[in-house]
Parts: C-alpha cells; sequence; structure tokens
C-alpha cells in the first residue's frame, strides 16, 4: 500500500488522490504526542489518544511506500506533518538493533520499500541539505531502503514534479 501524507489544503485532497491507494491530510487537528510511550508496550501502535491519529501507526506500518508533502519550515517538515511524525513512534519496539552502523530501535512492521519527500515552499540552499541529511536520517529509523527527496518552489510547482 502507498500512503500520502500532506499539509496542503484540503482542496488538494481530489489532486493527490490517485497518487496513493490512502491520503492523510495533517490539518493539525489532533493532540501533540504526550511522550507516554504507552504506543510501545501498553497497547503497541496505538495511541491512547482518541483522535484521528490514534491508528496512525498501523496506516504506516502498512504502508510499503510513505510519500511526505511538506511545507517547508526552516528545513524541516511543517508543523502539522512533525505532529503526526512524532505520534508514530509506535511504528518501533523498545528493542535496539543497527542499521547503517547506528543504534536504532527494532522495527514492529519490518523493512519498507521507499520514503518519497516533496517539499515546498522558499529554501536556501542550507535548507535544502539540512532537510536532505532529516530525510535521509528518517528513511533509516522507519526502516524504507530507498529515499527520493524533491524540492518545488510552490505547491502549485508539485504537480508537475509529482507527475
Amino acid at each position: 500500500m502507498r500512503l500520502l501524507i500532506h499539509d496542503l489544503p484540503e482542496k488538494w485532497d481530489e489532486i493527490l488522490r490517485p497518487k496513493a491507494e490512502e491520503v492523510f491530510r495533517a490539518d493539525g487537528n489532533y493532540a501533540p504526542c504526550q511522550g507516554c510511550f504507552g504506543c510501545w508496550t501498553k497497547h503497541p501502535a496505538q495511541c491512547f489518544m482518541k483522535d484521528k491519529l490514534q491508528t496512525i501507526c498501523q496506516k504506516f506500518g502498512k504502508a510499503d511506500e510513505l510519500i511526505i508533502v511538506t511545507e517547508n519550515h526552516y528545513g524541516s517538515y511543517s508543523a502539522a506533518i512533525k505532529n503526526v511524525m512524532d505520534r508514530t513512534i509506535g511504528l518501533s519496539t523498545p528493542f535496539m538493533t543497527y542499521r547503517k552502523g547506528l543504534t536504532h530501535h527494532t522495527l514492529r512492521y519490518g523493512k519498507k520499500k521507499k520514503l518519497t519527500v516533496y517539499v515546498y515552499g522558499d529554501m536556501t540552499e542550507d535548507e535544502k541539505n539540512t532537510f536532505r541529511l532529516l530525510a535521509e536520517c528518517n528513511a533509516v529509523n522507519f526502516g524504507y531502503r530507498e529515499m527520493e527527496l524533491h524540492f518545488a518552489a510552490s505547491a502549485e510547482e508539485l504537480e508537475g514534479v509529482m507527475a
């Protein structure tokens, strides 16, 4: 399955729907992670907070490909996307392993195929470099074998980049 997460206005849902089996709009209408680690141990991959991110780990877990569309915020994800990603700690377990020579938590759902990140908005070269490093680290941490990163000057330019 291909999961697409974006922070664009609602009108983009229909434009993005053909690109993935599931499209999730990060609109910020959910609670931030409380850091309780219950999704690790008490009820694996399920958050205790009853909002639309309660089962986001399971959606991530089923997705062999993850596509993230985000506005650039100083070389990082938008706050809405970051909030979604913070709620995915249940994708891993409390146990440790080595991946690419670094210590990481073991993956609850195993290795995945590909992480693709589309970043739009004004960016300096330093911000692009920071985002590249961040996306590479996220790919390793989430267990993706491949990673692609694309930049666009505006949201409207994304349609051409994502074709």
